[in-house]
């Protein structure tokens, strides 16, 4: 009997997909982020603060997923940014193919910096290369700092964690060094940035981050 692994043919042809997909996003200077995050950590809130703070020095789009509904997009394009609106048919993830139709309908030859808002849940993204130049997720305070216990290739697999809603640190049962610490066990390279969209604190580090290394991939 033949036994056909279609995980990893799948996952196989998507990584090539991703890399074809990047080549061609490095060409366009287009520095492209995979944002990951459970629902309701706040990913359409710190973007909305983040493309306000910095439009006026880049030119910034996002990409929305969502299984239904166009509410994010709407909010996105009130602060600024283009943007457009993925449905993914129940699919709990973006792949490299989806990605791509998404930009291609968005248009990003013009545009310095963009966004995938990937669908919200810390498992299936993770699984998937999008072909962005970086991956960033998003771990909210009301969470629990456990989180990287439980889902660790999210943390394995991303660049950047912003720990968001600071601002309510003295409300939840959070050790934030203790989150910290779990994370570099996983992962001792990436770059951490405990933020509050609200209050502003570690606004400017995630966004010098941000600046730094969209101004690298143009180089």
């Amino acid at each position: 009997m033949k036994v056909i692994e279609l995980h990893k043919s799948v996952t196989e042809s998507n990584d090539r997909d991703a890399d074809a997909l990047r080549s061609e996003l490095k060409i366009m200077k287009t520095f492209l982020i995979n944002l990951m995050s459970a629902p309701g950590s706040g990913k359409t809130t710190l973007l909305m603060r983040t493309i306000r703070d910095l439009k006026d020095e880049l030119r910034i789009a996002v990409l929305e997923a969502d299984i239904d509904a166009s509410v994010d997009a709407e909010r996105i394009a009130s602060a600024g940014a283009r943007s457009v609106q993925v449905h993914t048919d129940g699919m709990c993830h973006m792949d490299a193919g989806m990605t791509r139709t998404g930009l291609e309908a968005m248009g990003v030859g013009d545009i310095d910096l963009a966004f995938l808002e990937n669908i919200g849940n810390l498992i299936c993204p993770a699984e998937y290369d999008t072909g962005a130049a970086a991956n960033v997720m998003i771990l909210s305070v009301p969470e629990g700092d456990d989180k990287p216990l439980k889902y660790p290739l999210m943390f394995e697999k991303s660049d950047v964690l912003l720990i968001t809603k600071t601002d309510a640190l003295g409300y939840f049962d959070f050790d934030l060094d203790k989150c910290i610490e779990r994370v570099r066990r996983l992962n001792p390279v990436i770059k951490i940035f405990p933020v509050s969209a609200k209050t502003g604190e570690g606004m400017k580090e995630w966004e010098d981050w941000l600046r730094e290394n969209t101004a690298a991939w143009k180089a």
